[in-house]
């Protein structure tokens, strides 16, 4: 059974940012001739990393609220330059708006079990919310109406 991850989105605080740093991530490392592919360095290597890579997504939180989803390719643990372990999330670079739901903030990234993940807004058939712009969606999620 796939598991997922949820995290909090530092820097992007909007999907369309989150987007346009993925493509300029990519352009940049073709331009050096280095693995385009996006991905998410983190301290800690998921002790269920078998039920993740490749089945399962990382769920981004914004500005309060679980907004997004990429899927995970793959985990990569390495060791840094500075002699640090690390782990390297290699996500697709598709991002799928996800209904949005309030999340407090936390340290780290936690485990998210599929019952617990929202589902995605699938912009043909998920109606009014679909169709509002994501700013408005964050609104009406800090006052608790959708």
């Amino acid at each position: 059974m796939a598991l997922h991850l949820l995290k909090l989105c530092v820097g992007p605080a909007s999907i369309g940012e989150l987007e346009a740093r993925i493509a300029g991530h990519r352009e940049v490392a073709l331009s050096v001739g280095a693995d385009p592919r996006p991905s998410h360095v983190t301290r800690m290597v998921p002790k269920r990393a078998a039920a993740i890579a490749g089945q399962g997504s990382i769920y981004w939180v914004m500005k309060g609220a679980l907004s997004c989803r990429q899927p995970i390719l793959a985990i990569e643990p390495f060791t840094g330059p500075d002699g640090i372990d690390r782990c390297r999330l290699v996500l697709e670079p598709t991002v799928t708006p996800v209904a949005p739901r309030p999340c407090r903030p936390f340290q780290g990234w936690r485990y998210l079990e599929p019952a617990d993940a929202p589902p995605d807004l699938d912009r043909l058939s998920a109606g009014d919310i679909a169709d509002m712009p994501e700013s408005l969606r964050r609104e009406l999620v800090a006052l608790g109406l959708i």
